[in-house]
């Protein structure tokens, strides 16, 4: 596992692997239900421009979420997309017996480090939650589903409703999660609050109590600092980042955030350091264009869709 201190020429040995969250973390947080038919063309663009894990909904009421109330058949055909790892969001055990009966390769279970963010986001206590994971394990166990079961430790860096986040919580947790039966681990900015030096410490902390097991950066673009945290996260051996095409997405417990990471910024990042992502821009910027279509009056971000690549990148895929 790569160090600070390590040279840039080695950290740029190990290829990135940017999992697309758009399709769940982005439009949930959209009033609008996109279209199924426009979902299916944003997942197959999504593969055609070389991203190999995408997050295509999430198994929670459709009550609460219309906007993914058709995630079992995006999760159907995300299946017969060649080296895709199909990801769904779970919030229970009820949602992850849906996961599992869907065949998604990967559930994500959402814990937050701050316990006002639980009980705001989950009504559960960051224990409680551990226990559902503890459950979760078990009914992955008994199906004989090779579904791999990762936890997003949410509101790692700090949080809107609690404030400081306690970096100690922030590793027990990590651990917690793991001895109840999660296979991975990863943080997340969940309200943009982080900063790159923090980062860096929180991961290395992370790292040294658990290892490889911590597999995952997500990070908000709530102040400005997204990309600086994602190098940040890079440098100390991160080497998994979760993104949203055109910087979607948000928490509703974090008012004025512009959204998560941008698919297209994070992968141009590791572009110009030479560092492989396989992403292929030409696709990856039609695909934003189409979407600036379909959500047409909702705002999007990012940068390298309005400057386009510079000239001193010779090829349009990483």
């Amino acid at each position: 596992m790569p160090t600070p201190i390590a040279a840039t020429a080695h950290l740029a040995t190990d290829p990135i692997t940017v999992r697309e969250v758009g399709l769940r973390d982005g439009l949930q947080s959209i009033a609008r239900t996109l279209p199924t038919a426009h979902k299916l063309d944003w997942l197959h663009a999504a593969h055609a421009a070389g991203l190999r894990e995408i997050e295509v909904g999430s198994f929670v009421p459709a009550r609460l979420l219309p906007q993914l109330a058709d995630t079992a058949e995006l999760v159907a055909v995300a299946r017969t997309l060649p080296g895709l790892t199909t990801s769904v969001l779970v919030p229970n055990l009820r949602g992850a017996q849906a996961a599992l009966d869907s065949g998604a390769d990967l559930m994500l279970l959402p814990l937050s480090a701050s316990h006002a963010h639980s009980l705001a986001n989950l009504r559960r206590t960051p224990d409680e939650v551990i226990a559902e994971i503890g459950r979760i394990r078990a009914l992955r166990d008994a199906s004989g589903s090779r579904c791999v079961i990762e936890v997003g430790l949410s509101t790692a860096f700090g949080c809107t409703l609690q404030g400081r986040v306690d970096e100690d919580e922030v590793i027990r947790l990590l651990q917690a999660a793991l001895d109840a039966g999660a296979e991975r681990v990863g943080l997340a900015d969940t309200v943009g609050y982080a900063d790159p030096l923090q980062v860096a410490r929180v991961f290395e902390r992370g790292f040294a109590a658990v290892g490889d097991r911590l597999a995952c950066g997500h990070f908000h673009d709530t102040r400005g600092l997204g990309m600086a945290n994602v190098y940040a996260a890079w440098q100390v051996g991160v080497r998994r980042f979760d993104a949203c095409l055109a910087g979607i997405g948000g928490c509703p417990h974090a008012p004025g955030a512009s959204g998560n990471v941008s698919t297209e910024d994070v992968a141009y990042l590791f572009a110009s350091m030479g560092v492989p992502t396989g992403v292929n821009f030409d696709a990856l910027i039609a695909l934003r264009q189409r979407l600036a279509e379909w959500l047409a009056g909702e705002p999007l971000h990012g940068s390298l869709w309005r400057a386009g690549l510079p000239k001193t990148l010779l090829t349009a895929c990483a």
